[in-house]
């Protein structure tokens, strides 16, 4: 039986494979964390979640300043980020072109697809959620998005991954388990390859 992929929860299950990650949330990128991220990054397999917030969180210079360490700590340790993205794509997309990490994973995805496409087109990952369920514009970007480069995920919804998997198989037309066996490939390929 095929694992389910959990790209980015925030209600562990111990089921299925689920991401370690440590990072400093954009909300709180005024505090000390980041400077000890380093110290802490351990056993984890993804720099995250980091990113920007332009609806929440402290003031903006902030944020740039915490996602740039982030992304520059990414870089030199080899890792993938998983980012946290709120009306802040462009600058995040710039961002991220001045100091790219060897994977990027937007997590929670609900953006356009003019905005997953430009993503896509730089070889990043989009992973979807609950929230994507509600929107008629990130649905089409679910659509879209290719088995190569999708995930999915819980966040903080208490819904199982299953009945996630469920709903974008639906949206996808396509079998769970061609789902379940995409997002398992994609995980192979960038978490348990060679880092190097």
């Amino acid at each position: 039986m095929l694992p389910y992929v959990n790209i980015h929860t925030h209600r562990p299950t111990g089921s299925g494979i689920e991401l370690r990650t440590e990072g400093v949330h954009p909300w709180n990128a005024d505090m000390q964390e980041v400077a000890t991220l380093g110290e802490r990054l351990g056993n984890t397999q993804a720099v995250g979640e980091t990113g920007l917030d332009f609806v929440h969180g402290p003031a903006r210079e902030t944020q740039f300043e915490a996602l740039r360490t982030q992304l520059r700590l990414a870089r030199e340790r080899g890792l993938p980020v998983v980012l946290h993205c709120v009306k802040a794509f462009e600058p995040l997309m710039r961002e991220l072109a001045e100091c790219e990490p060897r994977a990027v994973i937007f997590h929670g995805f609900i953006g356009s697809p003019e905005q997953a496409r430009q993503a896509l087109a730089r070889g990043y990952c989009l992973s979807f959620g609950e929230r994507t369920f509600a929107s008629p514009k990130t649905l089409a970007a679910l659509r879209e998005t290719p088995l190569s480069q999708l995930f999915l995920e819980t966040d903080d919804s208490p819904v199982p991954i299953a009945e996630i998997y469920a709903r974008a198989a639906e949206a996808k037309g396509i079998p769970v388990e061609e789902l379940q066996l995409a997002t398992l490939d994609n995980y192979k390929r960038i978490f348990e390859t060679n880092n190097g």
